[in-house]
């Protein structure tokens, strides 16, 4: 005679399955941030050491050449401009960054940093992982075909910082406020005995990783109208057809110093539109802001070579004093 203990089959009760769906659920909702923030630590620490390789170029460049290289300029032979609208800090530090096969086929002439097919042709759908944050929103090649004939250039998540609106050396014109006052601005030519602020306060290149938006914080129109100071046109996009530096030429003309940023805003400040009176047109403005990807702030490099993270909520002031390489200003803690 069977046992009638032996038909009692043993599971799981509906009550008891639904208990262990809940705690499941629940260790995933708990797990969840806790993986974001995992990520979030590892992007941060990427772009840390992109920005870290960029000093490190930088350097370079300044050990070799005695000097900075321009953050933007047209193209030319000597002391006359061949070509408007030339290379930008970007592509001089090409051999510097693991890049040299680009910077040795580079043709600096017949617009090298816009309509050369040639360095077209070399840029078409290339990314350089040291040029891109990975917490950037942004897709890594850019749709706009402002260069014609089907180019693509990839988004760049860092730019140069040409000092601030209220230097002493700037010259205001279509695209906004351009100063002369920082390291990377249009023509220059820095030497780092001319950083007197000191090296450690003077910020070299900066994120914008993000971009701006409209006042309803939305893209610009197009799949990816984005607003940053590579403009439609990329990371290589220099300068018009001037050799002097801000303060000193074209006397309020088309002033666009693409790559680089004279900083007259606040970190990811918002709500400044598509507008080239206040500096953030998107083709392109002197004055678009540092933004970022990351959570409370922006990634930065200084002149040292050291890299800092800059909370959101840095004083525009604090900020301004810091794009300065020899303003004198006393620079609050920050």
């Amino acid at each position: 005679m069977r046992n009638s203990s032996s038909r009692n089959r043993s599971g799981f009760t509906l009550i008891e399955l639904l208990v262990v769906i809940a705690i499941i659920a629940i260790l995933i909702g708990l797990l969840l941030p806790a993986v974001q923030k995992v990520r979030e630590a590892a992007a941060r620490m990427s772009c840390s050491n992109n920005l870290k390789q960029h000093g490190i170029a930088l350097h370079s460049y300044h050990d070799a050449n005695e000097k900075m290289p321009p953050g933007c300029t047209p193209d030319f032979s000597g002391t006359s401009v061949t070509a408007s609208w030339g290379s930008s800090w970007k592509v001089f530090i090409l051999p510097y960054i693991e890049q040299d096969n680009i910077y040795r086929n580079w043709v600096f002439s017949g617009s090298s940093g816009y309509s050369n097919t040639s360095n077209l042709v070399l840029t078409n759908n290339l990314t350089i992982k040291t040029f891109r944050c990975p917490s950037s929103p942004l897709p890594d090649i850019q749709t706009q075909l402002a260069n014609g004939g089907g180019y693509t250039r990839m988004w760049a998540s860092y730019v140069g910082v040409a000092g601030s609106a209220i230097d002493s050396s700037i010259e205001s014109g279509g695209a906004g406020i351009v100063s002369g006052g920082g390291i990377l601005y249009p023509n220059s030519k820095v030497k780092m005995t001319g950083i007197t602020d000191g090296t450690s306060n003077t910020i070299m290149v900066g994120e914008q990783s993000d971009h701006l938006r409209d006042a309803s914080n939305l893209p610009i129109a197009g799949s990816w109208g984005a607003i940053t100071s590579s403009g439609p046109h990329g990371w290589a996009m220099g300068a018009n057809g001037d050799l002097r530096e801000p303060n000193q030429y074209q006397n309020g003309g088309d002033n666009r110093s693409f790559n680089c940023t004279t900083v007259r805003w606040e970190i990811n400040r918002r709500g400044l539109g598509n507008n080239s009176g206040n500096g953030t047109h998107d083709n392109t403005g002197a004055n678009i802001p540092f933004s970022s990807g990351h959570t409370g702030g922006v990634m930065t490099l200084f002149a040292d070579g050291g890299v800092r993270f800059l909370p959101a909520n840095t004083a525009l002031l604090t900020l301004q004093y810091l794009a300065s390489r020899a303003g004198g200003e006393v620079i609050p803690n920050f």
